[in-house]
């Protein structure tokens, strides 16, 4: 691994639902930079986070993104609007682990809140996560995410937060190329990614 710059302190520039803080550190040649980033987390976690990160570099999932298959192939997926890009967007069902919540807690909670389905019980596992979680974008926070395989059925009415708009919707596998490209809503990259996988 080439030289690491040093992490020397993390001002907080402004609190909210999003955090703010300048990261100052020490290039591996001697000179200060100062790199802005932001986190959902408040200023004794999110150093925490840096710290582990930059020792190990294995983090604890902040979140979850589900991909619901159903037992025919299809694919669950959502129209969701999404208040920083004023627009409805297709997504995969996601959200934030709870404290003290595990990965498949919080799976099936996030599926019942914002779907309306479950994890099937007549398949062992029906959660099946990727080998370690992936980064929501790395120019600009350590937020990051287990993306998991769901083996799911239809259960019931979705029940989410008031001000999250939700329709769940389901495209068939054989379907997803042409949906991919007649569709013109934003698409989040990693669930572009995964689509484009599966239309394979």
């Amino acid at each position: 691994m080439p030289p690491t710059p040093a992490l020397e302190s993390v001002e907080t520039i402004s609190t909210g639902w999003i955090n703010k803080y300048h990261l100052r550190y020490t290039l591996p040649d001697g000179r200060p930079y100062t790199y802005e980033g932001v986190s959902r987390k408040g200023p004794e976690r999110y150093e925490a986070a840096l710290e582990a990160l930059g020792s190990t570099g294995a983090p604890d999932p902040d979140a979850v993104c589900i991909v619901p298959l159903l037992p025919d192939g299809s694919v669950l997926l959502e129209r969701e609007f999404r208040y920083p890009l004023n627009s409805w967007c297709v997504s995969l069902p996601a959200g934030l682990i709870d404290a003290g919540e595990s990965l498949e807690e919080a799976v099936a909670r996030e599926l019942s809140e914002e779907t309306g389905y479950r994890l099937r019980d007549d398949i062992a596992p029906a959660v099946r996560p990727l080998p370690q979680p992936g980064f929501s974008s790395t120019g600009l926070t350590e937020e990051n995410v287990q993306v998991v395989f769901a083996q799911v059925e239809a259960a019931g009415e979705a029940r989410p937060d008031s001000a999250e708009l939700i329709e769940p919707f389901t495209v068939a596998r054989a379907d997803l190329r042409a949906f991919l490209d007649a569709n013109q809503l934003p698409i989040g990259t990693r669930c572009q990614l995964i689509l484009e996988l599966l239309a394979l």
